[in-house]
């Protein structure tokens, strides 16, 4: 599975300051990726990518740059990084689930002024993507350009947004932003389409129940605000990994990448929202709900619990960890207001449980906090 980051900022800030200074940065997870289990493929080394808005005279659209090459052997990501600002950036560290290895499927997509990251796999993807491809709008389908799930979710979210009266080519909303409410709610159709995909598919291509189950962690700007998703289409499972930090300032501290956000009031100047902690200072992190959105427009942050045949109301309600273990991932660690623990599961849960518990102990052991 992949990793992606998101900053919003009221100011600019440096690129590298977050993607490569860090102790933890997003391109330290593309070769130490902590909360990876997955000995088999231990790296984000699929390729890598960076979007970030520039001044309103060059016009909306965000800058992309991407590039096959892991993003710890590029030497024009530090370049550019170290010589570049921007308020509202995303970046994204791929390891591939579906898609070849090309600069057209990797992440942040973006269409006008919107950028798109996907973390995670849609179910039953080979028997779901004509389905899918189908149902869209041709403007739509004619736009992806690589064979990954994560762009047809992309041109899914388009067209609802499309659907739901929010045109992405019409000028004002393009200029303007398309407004939190109009992504979220464009999000939630594009889950909830996924979803029915899925459930549509041939029954004997889903015969097992982690053929069904989708891990969608999505996040998707319009220049103004920001929406991301930790989702698993299941009701006993729990999502990928996902974090959000907020403060009034991003600073380093006496050691080389030891940054910290920094809290002087209830303002929230910056938000981070990361598949990983990019610090080791348990306070600084916020573990996102499973099955939630994570909305930031005019940095205020706002979490709202996705409704539908998989949410449960009871606030004490526990999930497993198995799947998200067993797709290299983990939902909770050290650095977050929230850890695993072994009493943090359910009873039904086999004794396969408690040794993806004992392996996910003695892999967070390395992390400082």
């Amino acid at each position: 599975m992949c990793r992606f980051l998101v900053y919003k900022g009221k100011d600019e800030i440096l690129l590298s300051k977050l993607i490569l200074e860090p102790q933890h940065s997003i391109l330290t997870q593309s070769y130490d990726s902590r909360l990876r289990l997955d000995h088999r493929r231990p790296h984000n080394g699929d390729g890598f990518g960076i979007g970030y808005y520039t001044p309103p005279i060059l016009g909306p659209s965000p800058c992309i740059f991407t590039s096959t090459t892991p993003a710890w052997n590029c030497i024009n990501l530090s370049r550019l990084a170290s010589k570049t600002t921007s308020s509202l950036i995303f970046a994204h560290v791929r390891a591939t689930t579906e898609g070849t290895l090309s600069d057209s499927n990797c992440h942040p997509f973006t269409h006008g002024s919107l950028m798109f990251m996907h973390n995670g796999n849609i179910a039953c993807w080979r028997h779901v993507k004509r389905n899918l491809a189908l149902s869209l709008g041709q403007k739509w389908f004619l736009g992806v350009q690589g064979n990954t799930d994560s762009e047809w979710a992309f041109a899914l979210f388009l067209d609802c947004l499309e659907k739901a009266g929010y045109h992405p080519d019409n000028e004002d909303y393009t200029t303007n932003g398309f407004g939190h409410t109009a992504l979220r709610k464009a999000m939630l159709q594009t889950i909830n389409r996924i979803n029915e995909f899925v459930d549509n598919a041939p029954s004997e291509e889903r015969t097992e129940l982690s053929d069904k189950r989708s891990l969608l962690n999505f996040a998707v700007t319009d220049g103004h605000s920001v929406v991301c998703t930790r989702y698993v289409s299941s009701a006993t499972d729990e999502a990928a990994s996902l974090y959000f930090s907020s403060g009034t300032s991003w600073k380093q501290g006496e050691g080389k990448g030891q940054y910290k956000m920094e809290r002087r009031d209830k303002g929230a100047d910056i938000v981070l929202v990361a598949s990983e902690p990019l610090t080791f200072e348990r306070d600084n992190w916020v573990t996102v709900p499973t099955n939630s959105t994570i909305t930031i427009h005019k940095q205020t942050v706002m979490i709202h619990p996705i409704i539908d045949e998989y949410y449960n109301h009871s606030p004490s309600y526990s999930r497993s960890n198995n799947f998200a273990v067993s797709k290299g991932l983990v939902s909770n660690a050290p650095g977050a207001t929230q850890s695993l623990t072994p009493g943090n599961t359910m009873n039904s849960e086999s004794h396969a449980n408690e040794v993806s518990e004992e392996l996910l102990r003695e892999k967070l052991e390395g992390l400082r906090v």
